[in-house]
C-alpha cells in the first residue's frame, strides 16, 4: 500500500471550495436581453445638468463698481492743503537714488547690476576673511603630527647613536663641496681638445664622475635642512 498524506482531505476540500461556479456542462444559462432594450442613439453621451429657471438666470451678481444710475455723495469738503503738503514732502524728502546698472555692449544694452553677480556681496559677510575652523583644526593636526614624527626620529637616531649637523657645519660642508667641484671643473677645462689615448680617456671619465658625484652631494645638502651623520 502506497503512502497517503494526512493532508489529503483538507486539500480535496479546498479544491472543491475554490472550484469556479460557472464551469458547467453545455452552453451557459445566461438571461437573454429583451428586444425592447436596444441601444439608442446618443444614449451613452454624458448628460448635462437640468437648466435652471429663467428667474434665477435674470439675477445679476453683485458688482464692486457703482452703477450708472448711482450718484456720488455731495457736499463733503476737506480742509487739507494738498499743494503745500506735496511741496513740503518734495523739499524734505530724500532724493531717489538711481538704480545701479551696467552696459555690456557699445550699443547701450543696460542690465541691473545688483542681480548680475558683479557686486562683491560676499565681502559683507560676518565670516569674510576668517580662516575656517576645519582649516585651523587641520593645520593644528598637521603640526602635531610633524612634532610627533620629529620626536620619533630623534628617539630613533639616539638609539642608533647618530649626530645632527649644526647650521654652521652644514654651511662649511656645502662650501667645501662647491670648492672641490670648482677645482675638478678647472682640471676638466684644462684637458686637451682631442682625446686620442686611453689614459686621457680614463682621466676624463674620472673627472666627469667626480663632478657628477659632487653635484649630487651639493643638491642633497641644499635640499635638506636637517642632516644626521653616524658617530664614529
Amino acid at each position: 500500500m502506497g503512502y497517503i498524506s494526512t493532508f489529503r482531505p483538507s486539500v480535496k476540500r479546498e479544491a472543491e471550495k475554490n472550484k469556479a461556479q460557472w464551469k458547467t456542462m453545455g452552453p451557459a444559462k445566461v438571461a437573454v436581453p429583451s428586444p425592447k432594450n436596444f441601444l439608442q442613439k446618443h444614449s451613452k453621451e454624458p448628460k448635462l445638468p437640468a437648466r435652471k429657471k429663467e428667474q434665477d438666470s435674470k439675477k445679476l451678481p453683485a458688482l464692486s463698481v457703482p452703477r450708472r444710475t448711482d450718484h456720488p455723495v455731495m457736499g463733503i469738503q476737506s480742509k487739507k492743503n494738498f499743494i503745500n503738503t506735496n511741496a513740503v514732502a518734495a523739499i524734505t524728502g530724500l532724493p531717489k537714488k538711481p538704480q545701479p546698472i551696467y552696459v555690456d555692449r557699445r550699443q547701450g544694452d543696460k542690465y541691473l547690476l545688483e542681480t548680475s553677480g558683479l557686486v562683491p556681496k560676499y565681502i559683507k559677510k560676518k565670516d569674510y576673511g576668517v580662516t575656517p575652523k576645519y582649516v585651523t583644526r587641520r593645520n593644528e593636526e598637521m603640526k602635531r603630527a610633524q612634532k610627533e614624527y620629529e620626536a620619533s626620529i630623534l628617539e630613533h637616531l639616539k638609539k642608533r647613536a647618530m649626530k645632527r649637523l649644526s647650521d654652521e657645519e652644514r654651511r662649511s660642508l656645502l662650501q667645501g663641496l662647491k670648492k672641490n667641484w670648482e677645482e675638478v671643473y678647472r682640471e676638466f677645462q684644462g684637458l686637451s681638445v682631442e682625446i686620442d689615448t686611453i689614459p686621457k680617456k680614463i682621466y676624463k671619465e674620472k673627472l666627469e664622475s667626480q663632478m657628477k658625484q659632487l653635484e649630487h652631494d651639493i643638491e642633497v645638502i641644499e635640499k635638506h635642512k636637517v642632516i644626521y651623520i653616524a658617530n664614529e
